[in-house]
């Protein structure tokens, strides 16, 4: 098996051996070089011809930003991840790397007070995503059981939609960036969102969302009541959760277990929206890694709502939709540019007047059909 090529680049000597040491002790990685600066960093790629980098932000002579934007005017394809501290600066500065182009992020362990926690921090957190951009990490079907008897034939309610519910993870940030700012401003739903990100991340990507769409979008908080052309994003190490009190729903947040290794998650979201909407749901699963909102996705159409994904070319990562999709619970695939005018074209048409059919009136001398 070939091994992925990795360039790490970081300014601290630390952070370096903590990423080489807990990266090459992989069996499908290789550490090919290390590079203190940006500039550094561009020579070696030249020479060393890495699959990936990962790319510290705040670094001398030439920081994380100027380094990408340098990278992706001369390798275009070359995947990077981005990797920042747990800070509001951080934060910032990840999202301004995501919109330059970078593949992904990771976040530098903190305050753990034992290297032997750091290392394993950085092994659950990126390994898995170096894999799964590079096209190792195989679609895993999980069980379903609930879906008895297997082949059975789903009978669709065409319901009027009520609510959207949007599921994503790696590439994300940006695929919401496509789909919100074109959401039109009297869209007549509410849209709840689950971007797995952490603290803070969460709340400036809410805000920079807002900033280009029409809708309000902003980051979700406890008892909300839900209303149309509206937007809220799950904060991040918090469940976010529909629930219904009479005629109006509302969001609640729990920090309770992960599901999926992921808090936010978004079976959890699903769900909810499912016990609280019933059959007038619109799910829609986009770009992400691992396996969350496979579960979700069947709770929605046992209710009797619809599914979306975005599709393979437009993804990522392939992972959350590819499986959705694998698991038969989707009901169609698009392109991430179509989706935005496939969400509004699916709700408008769902709550559009349904007019009678007008029985035909026959004048005394017409001869009645036999």
């Amino acid at each position: 098996m070939t091994r992925i090529r990795i360039l790490v680049v970081d300014d601290s000597v630390v952070i370096r051996k903590l990423l080489a040491d807990t990266l090459s002790a992989d069996p499908a990685l290789d550490v090919v070089g290390v590079a203190s600066d940006g500039k550094i960093a561009l020579a070696k790629i030249v020479l060393l011809k890495p699959d990936l980098i990962t790319l510290d932000i705040e670094m001398p002579v030439m920081d994380g930003l100027q380094t990408l934007v340098e990278v992706r005017k001369l390798y275009p394809k070359l995947l990077v991840i981005m990797f920042s501290t747990l800070t509001e600066r951080g934060a910032a500065a990840t999202l301004d790397a995501l919109s330059l182009g970078a593949s992904d992020y990771a976040t530098k362990p903190s305050n753990t007070g034992s290297t032997a926690i750091a290392l394993e921090r950085i092994r659950l957190e990126l390994v898995p995503k170096i894999k799964a951009l590079c096209g190792l990490a195989a679609l895993k079907l999980l069980p379903l059981p609930r879906v008895c008897p297997p082949l059975k034939v789903r009978i669709r309610s065409n319901a009027r939609i009520e609510i959207v519910a949007i599921g994503t993870s790696t590439g994300g940030p940006n695929a919401l960036a496509e789909v919100l700012p074109r959401i039109p401003d009297n869209f007549p739903v509410p849209i709840v969102v689950v971007q797995h990100m952490p603290p803070i991340f969460t709340r400036l990507l809410a805000e920079r969302l807002a900033s280009r769409s029409a809708i309000a979008v902003e980051e979700g908080s406890a008892d909300v009541i839900l209303t149309r052309g509206h937007a809220w994003i799950a904060p991040g190490n918090f469940h976010m959760k529909v629930t219904r009190m009479g005629l109006q729903c509302r969001l609640s947040l729990n920090q309770g277990p992960q599901e999926n290794s992921c808090r936010p998650a978004v079976d959890v979201l699903f769900r909810s929206v499912a016990a609280a909407y019933g059959a007038n749901v619109l799910g829609v699963v986009m770009t992400g890694m691992g396996s969350d909102g496979v579960l979700g996705a069947q709770d929605i159409r046992d209710a009797g709502g619809d599914v979306i994904i975005q599709d393979e070319a437009s993804s990522v990562v392939w992972g959350m939709p590819g499986l959705v999709h694998a698991s038969g619970l989707d009901d169609a695939a698009f392109p991430l540019d179509h989706l935005a005018d496939e969400i509004t074209r699916r709700v408008s048409q769902s709550r559009a007047p349904h007019l009678p059919v007008q029985p035909k009136t026959y004048a005394a001398s017409e001869p009645f059909p036999k």
